[in-house]
């Protein structure tokens, strides 16, 4: 199969989409730059693009040499509530980095907003849509090709953020980082795909929060909630790159382990290969990450749906099919792995000694 080509005539989000083409998203920023000592956890805030671009960058090159067609900003938690001073120049930082990168390939430019500090405290319509209007000064500024709202846990909130940006006139996406119970009023998912419709997305899904199985259950909810209002939308899934079962409504943020003992419940290769089939055939044709997707689980989407994309990433010229590679090792036993049988079925252990299976919540 041939591998994806350079620079050429871009088509748009919706072109794309409406064409039945397949997108696939880019991969973990904060998480991962916080493993490799560029973010601070806590208020997650992405001063890194100002302070070490040369890591923002090889992340975003690292994601579309595995396959992403979309390049994100690196503007999460990046509004004037977060970063006071800082926030405009972090936002139009992440812009040019993500422009930079999109050009070497065949990708698009999204600017992302997410949930404000403030909504929570007084929940005053004015002062929140101020801080999305002042971010979308810049992607407006900087010509992004798409905007994304996400991380939103709220549907009040996620509403007003698609308000500010639909004025923009540029395609929008909006996803919102709950599970099947819904956001934190009780809205179901079925509800608020509808509510973001009518306000103006023409992309909806959710983001973050839970892993793979968890958001394509609540993406089903989305579109059965969808079809029975008789509304059309294209469907977006970022799940995490965790396991998270045992969560409870709040998403991984619960867990005990959140955020620095996750490992053991990161996503294998070929878990991502399943949720990508998976996500296509519900019908979603946005498929990306979320917190700890690395770059080769992009890859895996990528290969996965490379016989509906046309193509394969430049990445998997490092990458044999189900594990083919391993044909040429020297132990006949690993041999005798490189098949998709084996390991489409490996059910790996956590190699953890009395490690338990699920994690009481502390929250």
């Amino acid at each position: 199969m041939a591998h994806a080509g350079g620079p050429g005539a871009r088509k748009d989000i919706l072109e794309r989409l409406d064409s039945g083409e397949v997108v696939v998203g880019d991969g973990s920023f904060l998480i991962t730059l916080e493993k490799r000592g560029y973010v601070k956890a806590g208020l997650w805030t992405p001063e890194a693009v100002v302070d070490h671009p040369d890591a923002v960058r090889q992340l975003h090159i690292e994601f579309l040499r595995a396959g992403s067609n979309v390049m994100q900003t690196f503007t999460f938690a990046a509004s004037e509530d977060n970063m006071e001073s800082k926030w405009k120049a972090v936002n139009a930082a992440a812009c040019d980095l993500a422009r930079e990168v999109a050009g070497k390939g065949d990708a698009l430019v999204a600017g992302g907003i997410c949930q404000t500090s403030v909504y929570k405290h007084h929940k005053d319509e004015a002062t929140v849509k101020k801080l999305f209007q002042l971010q979308l000064e810049v992607f407006t500024k900087k010509n992004v090709d798409f905007l994304i709202t996400e991380y939103f846990e709220h549907a009040e909130e996620a509403i007003w953020a698609v308000e500010v940006l639909k004025e923009s006139g540029k395609p929008l996406a909006a996803t919102m980082c709950i599970g099947p119970d819904g956001d934190m009023c009780g809205v179901t998912p079925g509800e608020c795909a509808v509510k973001l419709v009518k306000a103006g997305a023409a992309i909806v899904g959710v983001n973050c929060r839970f892993g793979p199985s968890t958001s394509l259950k609540t993406m089903r909810l989305m579109k059965e909630g969808l079809q029975a209002a008789g509304l059309k939308a294209h469907l977006m899934v970022q799940s995490l790159g965790f396991h998270t079962p045992d969560c409870g409504k709040g998403g991984f943020v619960d867990l005990p382990e959140y955020p620095f003992g996750l490992e053991p419940r990161v996503a294998t290769r070929w878990d991502i290969q399943k949720y990508a089939r998976e996500a296509y055939n519900l019908g979603i044709r946005y498929i990306g990450r979320c917190c700890g997707f690395e770059p080769y689980h992009i890859r895996a989407i990528a290969e996965e749906l490379a016989p509906e994309r046309g193509f394969l990433p430049p990445a998997s010229d490092k990458h044999g099919s189900w594990g083919s590679s391993l044909n040429m090792h020297t132990k006949p036993w690993i041999r005798a792995r490189a098949r998709r049988e084996y390991w489409e079925n490996l059910l790996p252990p956590s190699g953890r000694p009395f490690c338990p299976s699920l994690s009481q919540l502390d929250a």
